[in-house]
Order: C-alpha cells, then structure tokens, then sequence
C-alpha cells in the first residue's frame, strides 16, 4: 500500500470539522429551475465567436466569445457575469489518411485548478496525439468563472503577491504559525472586502452548472468533456446534476469525490502523497548521480537540497530566490516527471557555484503576479465555499505536525496555501454526493496513475466505485499529472478509442509506465 493510503486508513489524519450533508432542497430545486432558465437562453442566443483579441494571445485559428451566465442559479433574471471561451473548429480530416471525418460536436475541456483557465485548450489542436480528435471535434476552453477575464476575483493587491525571497521551514515554529495564521485570516478579509456578496457563488456546483449552460450555448443536446484534476470533480458534479445531459465524460487524474474528503481531507492525503512523489525524484537523480552529483543514494540527494535550502537561507540566489522560492519550483517536479532533469541540473549547477539555472526556475516574475493572485483568489474562494473546513488553527496544527514527521516535503507549503479557510467569510455549502447507479450515465473514462501527488490514486477509485459503468483505465507506477495526450500511448489509446468510439477497455485496464525521463547535462 503506498505511502499516502497508508496515513490516512492509519487513522493518523484527523478532522474535526462538521460531516457534510447534502444541499437543502428548496435551494436545490431553485437552482436546477435557474439552470434550466439560463441553458434554455443560452441555447436561442448562442457564442457570438471571432477573432480573439491580442491580450488573449491566441493563434488566428483559434475563435473567441463570451457566454452570459446568473451569477446565482437560483436567480436566473438577476445579476449576470459574462465567461470567455474559445473554440478551434473540427478539421473535417484523418490526419493520416486525408480522408473525411464526421464531425463529433464540442469537446469541452476544463483544466483544473479551481482557478486555471482553458483557453488555451484549442491549441493542442495541431499537437500530434490530438491530431485525431481535432479532426472530429471543436475543441472548446473556456476560463470559468473567477478565471482571467470570466469576472475575474482579486483579493489582495497583485503588486504586494510575490513577496520576494522568503523562508519556509519544514517544522515551522510557534511565531511562525502565528504570522502564517494570521496573514492567512488578512487575505480571506481581503477576498470579502473585494468580492463583496458576489464570494459565495462562486463555487464548484456553479462551475457545474456553467458548465450546462455552454452545453447548450454551443448548441449541444448531450456534452462531451475532458475534465483533468480539479476539472473530474466538476465533471463529477455535472454527471450527478444532469445525468441526462452526458454524451462522453473523461476524468483525467480524478479528485476524490467524496464528500467528507471535500477539501480538507483530500489536502492531508496531497500533502502525504507529494512525500512519495519528492521520494520519486530524489531516487531517480541517485540513479543518475554520474550526471548531477547530487548523491548516489536518495537520502544524499536529500542532503543536498537540503543543503541548497539552508544556503538560500542565509543569501538567497540573486537576491531573488529563498528557500520558498526553491520549494516552489521542486513542487512542480513532483507534479511531472519531465521537470526532473532541469531541476536536477538546476540544484547540481547550485552546489557548483553557477546559481543562475536555479533563479532563472525559481525566480517568481513580477509581470505574472496578477494571473498568480487570480488563480489563488478563486482556488481560495471555490474550496473555501465548497465545504465546511476547521475553524480552529489548533486542529490544523495537531493534523499538520502529525503528519509533517512523516511527510515533511510539502505539508506545511499546502497548509499555509489553504489556511484562509479557517477563517473564511462567505456561508460554507454541503458537498453533493456524487453519483450515479446503473444505467444513469453512459460509458465514462478514468484515466490515473498509480503515484500521481496531487490527486492520490484513491480518488480514481473512489470515483470508479461512485460512478456505475465508469472505466478505469490505470497507468502503473507513474506519477506524473495529467495523462490525457501525454507521454503514455497505451493512456492516448485509450482515450483516443473513447472519445471516437465510444469504447471502453471493460471496467478495468492498465498500462505499463511511460519511460522515465532521460537525464541531461
């Protein structure tokens, strides 16, 4: 049993947040009607596309428009937010072949996050492994709401987001939490004082139901979607609220649904899981110490980051980068495998007098600092409203200093990343039950691998158990996240017979990991 699985059925994570239950009815009966209200309009006025506009940094072939949605379902004639989209058309041709195809219809995609935009999902049109689907799809993005310029969120000032190098211990002291906590309570005012009562609807039922909503604005009876990480919660969510309304559904590296683990749980199993995923990057930069010299074994590659965090500590590279900095940067390594080499390079060139590899990874840019406050104020204000969460620090300390003896890579980094919900303003909904019985849904895909961090691989069986006739289709001993169109032909397979087809592998599958990543000098 991996490592992450085995803290929590230990019993060593703890909550004491209230259970969560289902919404009431009469709010759920009003939004569905408001739902319902808005798909219908959204269906007589359509997407006005065209051509993008230069901020968006788009190519010509990809189109723009924007989408009407209530900003509360339950008042569908009130207040409106306007959502961007972006659509490249079918091509209508085998990529190998040149022959005809038939067109499919839509194929929507959310990314993730909560706060990551898919506009930018089009492009994969001219990429190889999409090729195919491109030719039998438009592939739409769209940045839901919160997102960019979808009524975009802000709740601190983006000139004051990037702090400049700064510490980040892995057993934080009592000051330290102090301050943590309470700049931490700071930004959640800060989300109010700037959102005012608009903060509580932005939310992942509303994602959801956005999500209908351009269904029917693209003209489409029944939605076909590729939702990846937080993307399979929404999706999950729309599975459950319009079972009806699903042509094809993939959850690429899939949340876990279940309601006591939304999202606070699901942040303790993340934070066990990135000690394995660190475990991963350390053992394979042993294997290549020929290469990096940053060890033989993976405890010495441990050493010497530790090594380079504590030198940052006391003279962050260029001025600019500190141990925070640094811990940034790794996250991404445990996120995909193709990182490895460049941070490997990055902490070798370190130790050997040349810090410029690791700034110019590390080094937080000034000019992105506004996408960077807008993603974490919708992370913040979609998580926060989704659950209930613990509103006494001491028991995220008790959870946290428990599970940081085990898991010391990433537990306080994700603390500090979710600590505003502590103390979070707006009214905290009751997560959904997702699911669907027999027969609710047609075939849906499950694409996961077995070491993946930032959604541990029991959220693909939750998911797999909670939706009936789901596939599962599982990458072994691989870790990196997101497999949709990745390094992994038998994944793409799949994926590519699914959403052509309509065929699934049975109710489970697997496939060999994709290759490690080759090291370079």
């Amino acid at each position: 049993m991996r490592t992450a699985a085995a803290l929590v059925a230990a019993g060593s994570l703890l909550l004491t947040a209230p259970a969560p239950a289902s919404p009431s009815t009469s709010t759920s009966v009003s939004e569905a009607r408001g739902t319902a209200v808005a798909a219908a309009r959204a269906a007589s006025e359509g997407i006005d596309f065209g051509p993008c506009t230069e901020e968006q940094e788009l190519p010509p072939a990809v189109e723009c428009g924007t989408l009407s949605v209530p900003l509360d379902y339950a008042r569908p004639d009130g207040e409106r937010i306007r959502l961007t989209v972006s659509r490249s058309r079918a091509t209508g041709k085998d990529p190998a072949t040149g022959r005809a195809v038939p067109r499919q219809g839509s194929l929507v995609n959310n990314p993730g996050g909560p706060g990551v935009s898919g506009m930018y999902f089009p492009m994969l049109g001219v990429v190889p492994g999409w090729k195919r689907l491109a030719a039998a799809y438009d592939l739409v993005g769209y940045a839901p709401r919160g997102v960019g310029r979808s009524a975009p969120l802000s709740c601190t000032d983006p000139a004051t987001f990037h702090q400049g190098p700064a510490p980040a211990p892995r057993h934080p002291s009592a000051a330290v939490k102090r301050e943590r906590a309470a700049r931490a309570a700071a930004y959640a005012r800060g989300c109010a004082e700037r959102a005012g009562d608009a903060l509580q609807h932005y939310t992942s039922p509303n994602n959801a139901r956005d999500l209908d909503v351009l269904r029917a604005a693209l003209g489409e009876t029944r939605l076909t979607f590729l939702g990846s990480s937080y993307g399979t919660y929404v999706g999950a969510l729309y599975a459950t609220l319009f079972p009806s309304h699903v042509r094809r559904m993939v959850f690429d590296s899939a949340v876990n649904p279940a309601p006591e683990r939304i999202w606070y749980r699901n942040g303790l199993a993340r934070s066990a899981a990135f000690e394995d995923r660190w475990a991963d990057f350390r053992a394979w930069a042993a294997r290549h110490h020929d290469v990096y010299g940053l060890g033989d074994t993976a405890r010495k590659v441990g050493d010497s980051y530790d090594v380079v965090r504590d030198r940052l500590a006391r003279e962050p590279a260029g001025g600019k980068v500190g141990p925070a900095q640094l811990h940034a940067s790794m996250l991404k390594a445990a996120y995909y495998d193709d990182h490895w080499p460049q941070r490997a390079h990055a902490l070798s060139a370190y130790l050997k007098g040349d810090p410029a590899p690791l700034v110019e990874q590390a080094e937080e840019q000034p000019e992105a600092a506004a996408e960077a406050e807008n993603t974490r104020a919708v992370y913040l204000a979609v998580q926060c409203n989704d659950a209930p969460w613990p509103t006494d620090f001491a028991v995220w300390d008790r959870d946290n200093t428990r599970l940081a003896r085990r898991a010391p890579f990433g537990t306080w980094d994700n603390v500090w990343t979710n600590l505003p919900c502590a103390s979070w303003p707006a009214p905290r909904q009751r997560p959904l039950d997702v699911r669907a019985g027999q027969d609710a849904l047609p075939p849906t895909l499950i694409l996961a691998a077995e070491r993946d961090a930032a959604t541990p691989y029991d959220g693909a069986l939750e998911l797999h158990r909670r939706l009936a006739g789901a596939a599962l289709v599982t990458e072994r001993d691989a870790g990196s996240h997101g497999l949709a169109g990745g390094a992994n032909a038998c994944v793409n397979a799949h994926l590519t017979a699914y959403l052509l087809e309509g065929r699934v592998p049975g109710r489970r599958a697997s496939c060999a990991p994709h290759p490690a990543p080759a090291p370079r000098a």
